[in-house]
């Protein structure tokens, strides 16, 4: 009997774990539309990123997981962005614009960055509440991999380099 409801729990977990998997690897889901307004006033659409690959990071100047990570996606973007890749990096609700502005200038951001005023952009990528969350966007508009946490920028660079090899 005690076999039995191990062998059972055994396959619950195994269950969970790949439900967990797979909500997590989010597979090819289309990137919400959204309207990011970037910090010299224009904007840019989901629309407008088809075609590249594009990763999208929610960040705040008040999260220092955000702060430390920031110096990899410069050096991403930097690396690939001659290749078709793009970034935007979307500012919380929550953080002061002048403290986004700032940031950007202080530490030469080289790609967009974008401020979510009303909170609409975050909602629409999911709800998005913890930051850093990360979400990569192939060529066709679909989000393939979702980061929450820091990504382990060696295996994102193979997944950027495989995504920008596509058609």
């Amino acid at each position: 009997m005690a076999i039995k409801h191990w062998a059972a729990g055994v396959a619950v977990a195994a269950f969970v774990a790949l439900g967990a998997y797979v909500y997590l690897d989010t597979g090819r889901s289309a990137a919400p539309e959204s309207t990011f307004v970037l910090l010299d006033g224009s904007s840019q659409t989901t629309a407008d990123m088809k075609g590249k690959v594009t990763l999208v990071n929610f960040w705040a100047t008040s999260c220092t997981t955000c702060v430390a990570e920031m110096p990899e996606i410069v050096a991403t973007y930097n690396k690939y962005r001659a290749k078709g890749f793009d970034t935007v990096a979307v500012a919380m609700s929550y953080d002061p614009p002048s403290y986004v502005v700032n940031f950007a200038e202080t530490r030469k951001l080289p790609f967009k960055v974008a401020i979510d005023n009303t909170g609409n952009v975050a909602k629409a990528w999911g709800d998005v509440r913890l930051t850093p969350s990360t979400f990569i966007v192939n060529k066709r508009g679909e989000i393939v991999k979702t980061y929450v946490g820091a990504p382990d920028f060696a295996a994102l660079h193979l997944l950027i380099e495989k995504l920008l090899a596509e058609g």
